[in-house]
Parts: C-alpha cells; structure tokens; sequence
C-alpha cells in the first residue's frame, strides 16, 4: 500500500480517484504508479505465469512478450533509471480485484479492452491488438473455420470472455453458434484438456494460441482464420489517469524507436499467420 502523509482534503480526493490502495513499500506519498515509479524506484507488475511466449514462469521471473513490453515501458516511465520489479500471476479471473486491492501496481497480462472492463479498472493502450482465432489436433480434418465450431466442444477459460465471441451473438459476442462449454481455470489447462482429447478446439487470441502451438512442437494447427480485434490493454487502477496517459506515452516512443517491434519479433517472429506490427495502435483514451 501507498503511504501516504495527506490531509483529510488530500485523502478524499485520492480515494475519489480509486487510489487508496497500491502494491509495494517504498517511502514517500504515491498518489499514482507513475509517481511511484519515478519516486521509489520500484513496481509490483502483474503478468500471466503459464502462457508460452507471452508470460511463462520456468524461474525466478517471468519471460515472455507481456513481460518484455512491461519492462520497456518501465524503463520508458523511469526516463532509464532502473527500477525493481516485483512480478505477481495475474490470472484471468483475478486481474480486476489484484488492481482494486492493491495487489499489482500495473497489469500486463494479455488483457482485453472491453466496455464491461473499462468500469472496474483503467486501460492505457492498447500496445497490440490480437485476432481471436482457433487452434486443433493437428490430425483434426473436421475443423477447418471458425463456423465449424458449432455443436463443438470448446474450453471456457475462467475470467476469460473469448467463449463468448463464439456462443453470443453481437454486440457483444461475434458468431452466435451453438457449442458445448468445457470448463477449465485457465489456457494452459485448455491445452491440456485439448491434447487429451477431451475438446475439440480452444478458441482464442492469435498470440495466445501461437505460443502455445510453439511450445507443442507440432501436435496442433491454428486455423488462420482470425474473426476479432482484441486489444490488449495495460491494466490500472481505476482513475489513475495520470499513470494511463505516461504510459500511452511510453508506449508510442517505443515503437518510435523501433523497440515495440524488436519485441514482437523476439517471441513471435517465426510464427506462422501473425503479422507483425509497425506502429502503436490508437490508444483508447484515459478520461
């Protein structure tokens, strides 16, 4: 938690802003992360710990494209003065109550911009945007779109809505088909679930479903047939807008300088289907 040393005027208009709780220690008065940032010199970051070249945790510390965009738009908010990291799984289901209680400083996690979202937390970004897509055995002949979803049995991931762009039907879904939902706690059980037989597709972000197929060696296929934008977000406590318009910042210099994309390429530059980016996509606004 922030400390704070602030009047009854200051602690009022602090907990307006939905500030009254942020991870870490660190003396001083933080009213934001980004103040926490340059003052203390220290972040606690939230990131998947169980996806292939996005956030995977095989050691001490994550590694993975989340991971890597994390620490450049550190780097960017600390004008390259460094900073500890403290680095904290952020699952699906967990990543909005991990900003409100304090938990996580900032959250980069393979996380959607959505309407629903954007009233619990704040989103800087996007820094990439997705397609979902669906990935199969690589022996499964009977799945060649999208549309062949319908009556299959696909895996709804807690606190992931990508299901949803399947079953529902617009807005807020996409193809409105009839499948069979199999529950599991997250993608990597998805997978699990998948290699097992006991799915038929998991059906998600491109990016998402490339690391995995990586990591498989061969046992699966992504269709190539893409059907959303989804916009990964940096998640923050609602009403940092201060934080939410650094970050914006830091994210377009790094694709100025040709940093975003090296990134990219590092994790993602032998994948088949995906098309590399070459400019910051249009940040969504922090009011």
């Amino acid at each position: 938690m922030y400390k704070r040393r602030i009047g009854a005027a200051g602690a009022v208009a602090a907990l307006a802003v939905g500030l009254a709780a942020c991870g870490g220690g660190g003396g001083g008065s933080y009213s934001t992360v980004v103040d926490k940032v340059t003052g203390a010199s220290e972040i606690i970051v939230g990131t998947k710990w169980d996806q292939p070249s996005l956030g995977l945790k095989t050691g001490n510390e994550p590694v993975g494209y989340d991971v890597d965009m994390a620490k450049a738009v550190i780097k960017e908010l600390a004008a390259g003065k460094e900073v500890k990291i403290t680095w904290k799984e952020a699952p699906s289901k967990n990543r909005e109550a991990l900003l409100q209680n304090g938990t996580v400083d900032i959250i980069f996690a393979t996380y959607s911009i959505t309407e629903e979202r954007k009233g619990k937390v704040s989103f800087a970004g996007p820094y990439i945007v997705a397609h979902q897509d669906t990935m199969v055995r690589a022996d499964d002949a009977a799945i060649a779109k999208a549309m062949d979803l319908k009556d299959k049995r696909i895996c709804q991931a807690a606190g992931s809505n990508s299901y949803k762009r399947i079953t529902d039907p617009p807005p807020d879904g996409k193809l409105g088909l009839p499948a069979k939902l199999v529950g599991a706690s997250n993608y990597s059980e998805c997978v699990q679930k998948l290699s097992g037989s006991n799915l038929d597709a998991v059906t998600t972000d491109d990016l998402i479903l490339a690391g995995f197929a990586k990591q498989a060696g061969g046992n699966f296929k992504i269709l190539g047939d893409p059907f959303t934008d989804e916009k990964y977000g940096i998640g923050l406590k609602k009403g940092d807008t201060k934080t939410c318009e650094a970050v914006n910042k830091a994210v377009t210099a790094l694709y100025q300088k040709g940093e975003a994309q090296k990134i990219w390429t590092t994790w993602f530059g032998d994948a088949k289907g995906l098309t590399a980016p070459t400019a910051p996509p249009p940040a969504e606004g922090c009011a």
